[in-house]
C-alpha cells in the first residue's frame, strides 16, 4: 500500500503522524511511505531519519495526498486540505467530526473513508485516544497554573500555596483518563482537588487511587455550582465518545466563579463542556468571559510534540499496519473495535453519535459492507 505522511498545518501543530520507527515498520512490511519534506521537524525528526527508515520524500502536501492510498495524520483536515482529499482514499487520523459539520460534508461528498482514532475501541477502552488524553490531562494543570499568574490574566495564585497560605482549589469535571491525569498533576503540586463524575463506581476507584487526597462528588448541577463557586482552576474533562460534549458549566454559572479564575476545556475538540467555550489556538490561547479566563486550545498536545508523537505512534502503528497489510475491508472484519473507528464510508455517515450531533442521516456500516470475517 502507498501511505502518505503530510505535514500538519493547523496553528502551531508540531506533531507528525508517524515517527521514523513507525515508517520503518511499515516499509519493512512491504509498503511505500511517502513523507512530506520537513513533516517531522517540529517533533525533532529530520528528513534524513525518515529516508534512513525507508521513507520517500516528496516536496509538497499536494504530492503526498495525491500519492497516498492511506493518509496518516494527527489532526482532522482543515479547509486548505479539503481539496486534497479524494475518492476512496483512506484517512487515518483524529477526526472529531461532531462539531465539524463542514468537514463531515466534505468527506461525504468526496467519498473519503474516514477512520477516526478517537472512536476505535478495545475491551471497552479508547486505545488511540488514551495517549493524547494523558498528555492533555497533565498539560491542563500545567497551563492552568501558568494562567493563574497575574501577568497572564489570572488571580495571582500559586497552585500549591506555601506554608501559612492556602493552596488553590482545583475542580475537575470528569473522572476519566483526562481527569485522572489532571488530578495526578494537581495533587503533586499540592493543590486542593475536587473531581466530579456521574459514575459512582469510578468515584470509588478514584478515592482508592488517590488515597483520599482528593474530594469526589457525584455530578449534579448543584454539585458543580457549589464546587466552581470557590474554584481557582476548573478543568473540563468530559467525554461522550464521538458525540458533542454536554454543556455542564453554563454562562449563568460563571457569575459564581471568582473573578480571574481559569477554565481549561480539554473537551473543546468535541465542542467543549463549558457553554462559553470556543476553540482557540496556541497563537491566541485564551479569552475572558464574565471575568473568567478561558483556555480552549483544540490541540493542546501539539505544544509538546516530541512526547506526543512518540506516544501517539506507539498506539496507532499496530492499527496502521493492520489496515495496510490486510486492506481496509479485511482489517475491519477481523477487528470489531477498528470497525467502531469508521466514521465515513462510501459517501455515508457511519457513526451514529456524529449523525445525531449534526442532524444528518446515519447509515450502519454493516449495510454498506459485509462485516462477517471470512472463515480461516
Amino acid at each position: 500500500m502507498k501511505i502518505g505522511l503530510p505535514k500538519e498545518i493547523k496553528d502551531n501543530e508540531y506533531r507528525v503522524g508517524l515517527t521514523p520507527a513507525g515508517v520503518q515498520d511499515l516499509t519493512h512490511a512491504g509498503h511505500e511511505v511517502f513523507v512530506q519534506k520537513t513533516a517531522g521537524e517540529g517533533s525533532g525528526f529530520s528528513d534524513e531519519q525518515y529516508v534512513k527508515a525507508g521513507g520517500q520524500l516528496l516536496d509538497t502536501a499536494d504530492e503526498v495526498w495525491q500519492t497516498g492510498d492511506m493518509i496518516v495524520k494527527v489532526k482532522e483536515p482543515i479547509a486548505p486540505e479539503y481539496p486534497r482529499m479524494r475518492e476512496n482514499q483512506l484517512l487515518f487520523t483524529y477526526l472529531h467530526l461532531a462539531p465539524e459539520l463542514e468537514l463531515t460534508k466534505q468527506m461525504l461528498e468526496r467519498n473519503v473513508t474516514g477512520v477516526a482514532y478517537e472512536t476505535i475501541t478495545k475491551d471497552g477502552r479508547l486505545p488511540l485516544l488514551t495517549p493524547m488524553s494523558e498528555v492533555a490531562g497533565r498539560m491542563s494543570v500545567q497551563v492552568g497554573a501558568t494562567y493563574l499568574e497575574k501577568m497572564n490574566g489570572g488571580r495571582g495564585i500559586l497552585l500549591g500555596g506555601v506554608p501559612g497560605v492556602p493552596a488553590a482549589n482545583v475542580v475537575i469535571i470528569g473522572g476519566g483518563i483526562v481527569g485522572t491525569e489532571a488530578a495526578k498533576m494537581a495533587v503533586g503540586l499540592g493543590a486542593k482537588v475536587t473531581i466530579i463524575d456521574r459514575n459512582l463506581d469510578r468515584l470509588r476507584q478514584l478515592d482508592d487511587i488517590f488515597l483520599s487526597k482528593v474530594q469526589t462528588l457525584a455530578s449534579s448541577r448543584y454539585a458543580i455550582e457549589e464546587a466552581i463557586s470557590h474554584a481557582d482552576l476548573v478543568i473540563g474533562a468530559v467525554l461522550v465518545v464521538g458525540a458533542a460534549a454536554p454543556k455542564l458549566v453554563t454562562r449563568d454559572m460563571l457569575h459564581l466563579v471568582p473573578s480571574g479564575s481559569v477554565l481549561v476545556d480539554v473537551a473543546v475538540d468535541q465542542g467543549g463542556c463549558f457553554e462559553t467555550t470556543h476553540a482557540t489556538t496556541h497563537s491566541n490561547p485564551t479569552f475572558f468571559e464574565e471575568g473568567v479566563l478561558h483556555y480552549c486550545v483544540a490541540n493542546m498536545p501539539g505544544a509538546v510534540p516530541r512526547t506526543s508523537t512518540f506516544a501517539l505512534t506507539n498506539a496507532t502503528l499496530p492499527y496502521a499496519l493492520d489496515l495496510a497489510n490486510k486492506g481496509f475491508e479485511q482489517a475491519i472484519r477481523e477487528d470489531s473495535g477498528l470497525q467502531e473507528g469508521v466514521n465515513t464510508y462510501a459517501g455515508k455517515l457511519t457513526y451514529k453519535a456524529v449523525a445525531d450531533s449534526q442532524g444528518l442521516e446515519y447509515t450502519p456500516l454493516s449495510s454498506l459492507i459485509d462485516l462477517k470475517a471470512a472463515a480461516a
